[in-house]
């Protein structure tokens, strides 16, 4: 019996990167394409009909006219904010004291955690989300418990536990000490496991006080391969209270540069309403930004300048922001990151779109050699996307010109209902197909 598996239909493939160069030469759709697993890997991209003469062997999945893509990466979330998602009206500081903090408090029964991080996964696999970043509480056992659950289901995981000690309840404050300690020893148990990447994992400056920020730089030099993940300049109101709580400070980027906090391996998430500064050094140093603009719009946060910080040579991603941002689907995602786009005269492409929801948001999370292309070598972490998964869509699908106005109508329209099948380092976990 062979382990080979020949997935046959329109595949989707990058040769380069749609946000520095034409999309038309960076991202390409072969309508009679396929792909081979072995192993868990991709073995094979190209001509599904020459594949098929090679490897006679292969067990054949045909997909017809779905659309065969990398699986969507998401690079920012808070799967413990999972059950109070599309939560009423807040802004930022208001939405952490009413909703947030409250539901991370429960995560203190481990237990809880569990559910909470066996679910999260679950609704995202459903919505093609193959690998994300989270962030967990200040709970060592809500990052045992998220790792855990991703190695159960074989998915790539990036995640730390929250690092909080003030401006946060009682019950979600550490300390100087145990967010080092507790840090440290998830690193040791989890970093590199697998499929596992630790990120350290400062919520953001007003929650941490100068001390524990440079204890947490500490450790990430202790450990150069972690990736570090935090926010940054989301809303003009939290800015205003940085300044208040660092008045030492440069900028927003700056509480964290003098920390240790900054470089290739940082992920801030946000970045709205950045000063010149900051977008200098940003580019300087490599460090990832990742638009959330589901969030962005649901809180009332601003609009992200994608184009913009493109053209900067800045590493960028796209996430959901579970559960600020309203919806657990990368494709709702990509279609608000267009509505942005729109409303700064700047709208991205399908193309660009799918890329930053795959590759993109790989190379920010440095797994760029792991996943988020279709490529010889990979982990075979794939999501089918049918084209006509409803009604509403399937219209548009049949007057569509070519394949790339049908992805968008996906893209605008769709959820997961268009999810037609997910496969997770090479086995298959669930879809419509």
């Amino acid at each position: 019996m062979t382990n080979q598996r020949l997935l046959l239909g329109a595949t989707l493939t990058y040769s380069g990167n749609p946000m520095q160069s034409a999309w038309e030469d960076a991202v390409k759709i072969d309508t009679e394409g396929g792909v081979l697993i072995e192993d868990g890997r991709i073995a094979a991209v190209g001509n599904g009909g020459r594949l098929r003469a090679d490897h006679p062997q292969a067990e054949v999945t045909r997909y017809g006219e779905a659309l065969i893509c990398p699986g969507f990466v998401d690079a920012h979330v808070h799967y413990p904010q999972t059950a109070i998602i599309a939560s009423w009206g807040k802004r930022l500081i208001d939405w952490l004291n009413t909703y947030t903090f409250p539901e991370e408090m429960r995560l203190s029964d481990p237990a809880y955690a569990g559910d909470i991080a066996a679910r999260y996964l679950d609704l995202t696999l459903a919505h093609g989300t193959t690998t994300v970043a989270s962030y967990c509480t200040i709970h060592p056992h809500s990052a045992d418990a998220l790792f855990q659950a991703a190695e159960d289901r074989g998915q790539r995981i990036v995640a730390g536990k929250t690092c909080m000690d003030r401006n946060a309840p009682e019950g979600l404050r550490d300390t100087v000490q145990s967010a080092y300690d507790d840090s440290k020893a998830l690193i040791e148990r989890w970093h590199g496991k697998g499929r596992a990447t630790y990120a350290i994992t400062p919520r953001f400056s007003p929650t941490s006080t100068p001390e524990q920020l440079s204890a947490l730089g500490a450790l990430w030099a202790e450990h150069p391969t972690c990736l570090m993940q935090t926010h940054l300049s989301e809303q003009t109101d939290e800015i205003e209270w940085v300044r208040g709580l660092f008045p030492e400070a440069r900028d927003y980027l700056d509480t964290y540069e003098a920390h240790g906090l900054l470089g290739e391996r940082g992920l801030y998430g946000h970045a709205i309403h950045l000063e010149p500064r900051e977008i200098d050094r940003l580019a300087e140093t490599g460090g990832a930004l990742v638009h959330c603009p589901t969030s962005n719009t649901f809180i009332g946060s601003g609009l992200f300048d994608m184009t913009g910080l493109a053209a900067r040579g800045i590493p960028l991603a796209l996430a959901t922001d579970t559960g600020g941002g309203s919806s657990f689907s990368m494709l709702r995602t990509m279609a608000a990151a267009y509505e942005v786009g729109q409303l700064r005269g700047t709208p991205l492409h399908a193309a660009q779109l799918i890329w930053l929801a795959t590759a993109g948001s790989a190379r920010s999370l440095h797994l760029q050699d792991h996943v988020g292309s279709l490529a010889e070598g990979m982990e075979a972490d794939i999501t089918v996307l049918s084209l006509n998964s409803t009604p509403a869509i399937a219209q548009r699908h049949a007057a569509a010109e070519d394949i790339w106005e049908s992805l968008f109508a996906t893209i605008m329209m769709g959820d997961d209902r268009a999810i037609a099948d997910v496969w997770v380092a090479g086995a298959r976990r669930g879809g419509t197909a």
